[in-house]
């Protein structure tokens, strides 16, 4: 048994406890939580708050050897030219020690668990290996009608070897923008099967500009490379999505829809999420949405309507750092009326909850086993982190 301190534990699910303590088996499964008493001998008290391990809710850790290499500022368009450009710049075995080097991290982070992002194969081993839960979504390309069924084959053929290597997956459609409509029902009805889908949506005006009305620098860019584009729907592009989704079954769906970056999602459109999906996720990635966009998510519109929100990092094709905190720095600084037990809701339970694993992780509650996190340098009159603020993994 071990017992941890600090200023302040956030259990998460219930009210911060000021000088409390956690106590622990050694596997990490939480015994009790409280007040913490002066007699109490044994205990390890830390300056900071401890909170439940986080929930990384998006990430391609597989893109981990791009880190530093790409433009600022491009706008989706030129990220695109970016990745085609540079996603194979590394060998095979630079791509894979960058993936162990920064699962590792983000494990000593505080990380107990992440939705990750894969086209291949390469990071499987490492996942299976890793201490920290991984849900893999096996995402798919297409723009050309006549290629979807060859392109769903090959996903199915990674998602067998994921399913040999005991890693929980599913294939998911990537965004509108990338996809043939035809393709994109086909994928979507394969993550609908496993109950999970991961879908880049409303991330760019680009985006919206091209599903919505034809037009645009990313329409543009396709139409240069000769590439198909589907037909203009003069709606918001997450009505799209769900058009496409009830091709394979009618509204609502029950099933885990993570709705990725959601740059520049307005009201109609969460609206409509809210009506037809009833297990969704509006996931946020700060500091990539600032990389290459320059702009965030309307995060507190999405508190007033509601709607569950949970953070991830991205990737470091579009980050500097994969860093939950640096993240909720990140918030901190453009939302500074967000309290930070709001966002760290965000970083845990609703992360834990759009993943179905709200039984074991997200809240530090006996009988769980979240992980237990220290989070120092914390402004304790303002309560909200400062720029030397850092997360460290406790168990």
């Amino acid at each position: 048994m071990k017992r941890f301190a600090a200023n302040y534990i956030f259990p998460i699910t219930s009210a911060p406890i000021k000088n409390g303590y956690v106590e622990v088996e050694d596997d990490g499964t939480i015994i009790k939580i409280g007040t913490l008493e002066k007699e109490m001998p044994s205990t390890q008290f830390y300056n900071g708050i401890i909170v439940p391990g986080f929930i990384n809710a998006h990430c391609h850790i597989e893109l981990s050897h791009l880190k530093g290499k790409f433009r600022k500022g491009s706008g989706m368009a030129g990220f695109i030219d970016q990745i085609n450009e540079l996603r194979e710049s590394a060998p095979e075995h630079v791509r894979k020690a960058r993936i162990k080097e920064e699962m590792d991290s983000l494990w000593e982070q505080g990380v107990s668990a992440m939705a990750d992002i894969s086209n291949c194969d390469e990071s499987f081993n490492i996942k299976r290996e890793a201490p920290l839960y991984t849900r893999t979504f096996i995402e798919v390309f297409g723009t050309e009608p006549e290629d979807a069924s060859n392109v769903i084959e090959g996903a199915e053929k990674i998602l067998s070897i994921a399913d040999e290597a005991g890693i929980d997956a599913s294939i998911t459609p990537h965004s509108p923008y990338t996809m043939s409509p035809e393709l994109l029902t086909m994928a979507a009805e394969k993550g609908l099967e496993r109950g999970f889908i991961s879908y880049h949506n409303q991330e760019s005006s680009q985006e919206e500009d091209m599903i919505s009305k034809g037009c645009g620098e990313l329409y543009e860019n396709y139409v240069r490379r000769g590439l198909s584009t589907p037909v203009p729907t003069g709606k918001p592009a997450l009505f799209h999505f769900a058009q496409r989704l009830e091709k394979v079954h009618p509204a609502p769906f029950k099933e885990h829809i993570l709705l990725i970056h959601n740059t520049v999602t307005a009201k109609d459109s969460i609206e409509m999420a809210k009506d037809k999906f009833k297990n969704v996720t509006f996931v946020t990635c700060p500091l990539s949405n600032i990389f290459i966009h320059e702009r965030l998510a309307p995060l507190d519109l999405f508190m007033k309507e509601g709607v569950r929100i949970a953070l991830g990092t991205d990737s470091l094709s579009s980050n500097d750092i994969l860093s939950i905190v640096q993240e909720i720095k990140c918030i901190q600084k453009h939302f500074p009326s967000i309290e930070l037990g709001t966002i760290l809701e965000w970083a845990t339970i609703n992360g834990a909850q759009a993943l179905s694993k709200s039984d074991t992780l997200g809240s530090i509650e006996e009988g769980k086993r979240p992980g237990i996190v220290l989070i120092d340098n914390v402004d304790f009159s303002a309560m909200k982190l400062t720029e030397n603020s850092k997360s460290t993994r406790l168990i």
